[in-house]
């Protein structure tokens, strides 16, 4: 295939994995972002990119991970994602794409719990992280419908891959040292997606316009998850009954210091998860089983 592809972000965890796997189906790959190994180094977040004619925009770029304690931190996102976007559209005015994807979040929906929440759910993340990439994904949307231009916005949840972020990396590293807990039966579950998976329904977007949700459509429940990792790094999962962890929230509740509160037990002991019967519908959307990419 000689049509050129920008990837942004292509030294992440997804924007690795999506570049990987476009080369490999040979797709012409123009990488941007502020590492000396891309083909475009620019710093998003600060300034305009100079590009030349590109065919499809895969915008991976972005602000996530992390929960910000500090007003700079909460900037950060703003600048990253909405900015980042931004500048990354100003420098498509002069030479404009067919389409546009960008990868956004289930976050935007600002749900802690729920089972099946498809795409017709308002956008009321109030997380920083959640309302930036609304905000990136209002700006994209605006863009591409005024310049008549394909626009793909992908909402993920967890993303399985080498080397985890985020809640997984975490897990991981939980379960290897010995100090992960399952709370409760661990039957409360997430909906996940392999970043292989994303990448390889990328060729299939090209010229489609759409939101979509994507999961594995399995999702699994943290039993499921913590004992394929146990299994994996030959490990036995530790269980304490639902008192001590009520107990500990309540602590963590009085100092803020504390690394574990009510919020958090709750989140972890109600199911969240997202439909794709949308993607399925409209892309023909057949995902592997997301658990077995989790590794470090």
């Amino acid at each position: 295939m000689c049509k050129k592809v920008l990837i942004t972000g292509a030294s992440g965890f997804l924007g690795s994995e999506i570049n990987s796997y476009l080369t490999s189906q040979k797709f012409q790959i123009l990488t941007l972002g502020r590492a000396p190994d891309n083909d475009i180094i620019c710093d998003l977040s600060k300034e305009v990119p100079r590009l030349e004619k590109i065919n499809t925009v895969i915008h991976v770029a972005g602000k996530a991970h992390l929960i910000p304690k500090t007003d700079s931190e909460i900037q950060k996102f703003y600048e990253v994602n909405v900015e980042g976007t931004e500048n990354l559209l100003k420098g498509l005015l002069n030479k404009l794409p067919e389409t546009f994807i960008f990868m956004s979040t289930v976050a935007v929906y600002g749900i802690e719990k729920g089972v099946d929440i498809d795409e017709s759910n308002q956008l009321n993340g109030i997380t920083p992280y959640a309302k930036s990439k609304i905000i990136a994904e209002d700006k994209v949307l605006s863009f591409c419908k005024l310049h008549n231009i394909n626009a793909m916005i992908l909402r993920l949840p967890l993303i399985t891959g080498k080397s985890p972020k985020g809640n997984l990396g975490s897990l991981i590293q939980a379960i290897k040292r010995g100090y992960y807990f399952r709370i409760g039966n661990g039957e409360a579950r997430r909906s996940m997606v392999s970043a292989l998976d994303i990448a390889k329904l990328i060729p299939t977007l090209l010229n489609k316009n759409g939101i979509y949700n994507l999961t594995d459509r399995r999702h699994p429940s943290f039993k499921e998850i913590d004992t394929f990792l146990a299994d994996y790094y030959n490990k036995s999962i530790k269980e304490l009954p639902i008192w001590v962890f009520i107990t500990l929230a309540k602590i963590g509740d009085l100092f803020p210091f504390f690394p574990f509160n009510s919020l958090k037990l709750d989140k972890m002991m109600n199911s969240l998860t997202f439909s794709d019967e949308k993607a399925v519908k409209d892309l023909d959307w057949n995902p592997d089983n997301a658990i077995k990419y989790i590794k470090e």
